[in-house]
């Protein structure tokens, strides 16, 4: 079960070192993974209803966990975009389904990108968030390539409770996120 060894990992391995690290007197000052939002923008939706549900029922697939679908906050006349028209869907993961996701994504998903040197270290916010975006979903073992009519992309939010960029750095290093060197 990958909730129970990432986890008991984080509390054996990963708490030990960023105590090491950072100095920590508190055990609950420690940086949490708190949860994991993948996000689809799909513009193409304007005009094709169906692609959002294909798109939808992808990260269904991938996530374990039905998306909501987001819809437009304001009018784009130039995109033919009226407000509340659904352009994208998103997922909130926590828990067993999140620690599951992050171990997908390390060791199946991001080693099967094509040319793949890692991830880039510069996209923290500030606050101690990662964002980093996947160009095409069929990297995801779930995905038949086969079946899929168009390809896609994503973005993936890592929201910790590290007040730093580089204690949240730390932190999804110890996961195991491989980052460009």
């Amino acid at each position: 079960m990958a909730e129970a060894r990432l986890y008991t990992f984080y509390k054996k391995e990963i708490i030990p070192k960023l105590v090491e690290e950072f100095n920590y007197e508190n055990l609950m000052a420690v940086p949490k993974l708190q949860k994991i939002v993948i996000n689809v923008g799909a513009g193409e939706a304007i005009n094709d209803a169906k692609y959002l549900d294909t798109v939808a029922d992808n990260i269904g697939l991938i996530t374990g966990q039905r998306p909501v679908k987001t819809k437009a906050k304001k009018s784009v006349s130039n995109f033919k975009l009226r407000e509340g028209m659904p352009i994208g869907c998103k997922v909130t993961l926590r828990k067993k389904i999140m620690y599951e996701f992050l171990d997908r994504l390390i060791n199946l998903s991001l080693p099967r990108t094509r040319d793949f040197q890692g991830v880039p270290n510069k996209s923290f916010d500030g606050r101690g968030n990662y964002t980093m975006g996947i160009k095409e979903h069929t990297v995801f073992p779930e995905i038949n390539v086969d079946n899929a009519s168009f390809v896609h992309g994503m973005d993936i939010t890592f929201v910790t409770s590290a007040e730093t960029d580089a204690e949240a750095y730390s932190l999804l290093k110890h996961f195991g996120m491989p980052f460009k060197k």
